[in-house]
């Protein structure tokens, strides 16, 4: 593989990594607080179906990311009332979450665009531009490194960058503030955190916020950043890749983003390298757009029995008398 293929493939992985990462630091945050949340993939796909929408309704890509946030945030509210305030199974209430986003977009896409489900694809305005780093023009002619950083690292939507610098903050906020000590608390023990005086629905609705914010932003990203429009379960699976990531990476941000860009890295090869001949045989399309799904089931069939999860995950907190 030569300098200029590593670029785009490098290039590729960035890009395709950044709705995983955006989705597993969601999960880090849902779970962390005991409150499984298999509805990442509903969030993302309501949230670029809005994104999208408001997007070209509107002109701007701003207001369309905003809506998109807003779309998620009601769905993870959903999700609290259903297994924080009621106490109901978080598993079932996620899995509904993803049944109700997959039929709602398609359902008012059709009402509003008329275009069997989708939207019309966004011009200019209503996507993220690329940003140039700074110095990557006069750096692009230094060897090796000069490429890398302006053509690999540069040139990139904005929401690509934050999600990468979500991982110190995520990583700082669990670890080095009162309120990530509280919200690991909370997910271990909520008795404990309960007995400290310190609401344990609160912190756990306070993670969902969060958790929705992200998915508003993955999901924000896949219509209006890395395509052009919405189209129907233009998800596709990533909600889950998302969650084996993140037991891959068991529930730590570093090791989250690491995961995810081997993912990612996967989906680049995917669509880079196509019916590979191997002389004796040849590999199938089909084999290669499937290896990240390969790779989910191989980590959730290894990894799950080794990965330990909060001690209190997808159990509702009854308050002791």
């Amino acid at each position: 593989m030569d300098l200029d293929t590593l670029i785009q493939v490098g290039g590729s992985t960035i890009r395709l990594s950044t709705p995983l990462l955006l989705a597993c630091l969601a999960g880090l945050f849902s779970e962390r607080s005991g409150v499984i949340d298999i509805g990442l993939e509903g969030k993302m796909l309501i949230a670029a179906f809005f994104s999208a929408a408001f997007a070209f309704t509107s002109g701007s890509v701003w207001i369309g990311m905003f809506a998109g946030i807003a779309a998620s945030l009601a769905l993870s509210g959903l999700h609290g009332l259903a297994s924080i305030t009621f106490r109901g199974n978080q598993l079932i209430s996620g899995v509904a979450l993803n049944f109700l986003a997959s039929g709602v977009t398609v359902l008012i896409a059709q009402v509003w665009f008329g275009q069997g489900g989708r939207t019309p694809s966004l011009m200019s305005g209503g996507r993220f531009e690329s940003l140039t780093l700074p110095f990557a023009e006069a750096l692009r002619d230094v060897p090796v490194l000069g490429p890398i950083y302006a053509d690999m690292l540069s040139g990139h939507s904005i929401l690509v960058y934050v999600s990468f610098l979500a991982v110190p903050l995520t990583w700082w906020v669990l670890y080095r503030t009162r309120y990530g000590l509280r919200l690991r608390a909370v997910g271990e023990a909520p008795e404990a955190v309960d007995t400290a005086g310190v609401s344990v629905a609160g912190l756990r609705y306070s993670s969902l916020v969060i958790t929705g914010v992200l998915c508003g932003l993955a999901g924000a990203y896949l219509a209006t950043g890395l395509q052009a429009g919405f189209v129907r379960e233009m998800t596709a699976g990533r909600g889950y890749i998302a969650l084996a990531a993140l037991i891959f990476a068991k529930w730590r941000p570093w090791y989250a983003l690491g995961a995810c860009l081997l993912f990612g890295f996967l989906q680049a090869v995917a669509l880079r390298y196509q019916n590979i001949d191997l002389g004796a045989f040849t590999v199938p399309v089909q084999v290669m757009d499937a290896l990240p799904y390969i790779l989910t089931v191989v980590i959730l069939a290894g990894f799950v029995g080794k990965a330990i999860p909060p001690r209190a995950g997808g159990e509702p907190y009854v308050k002791e008398r």
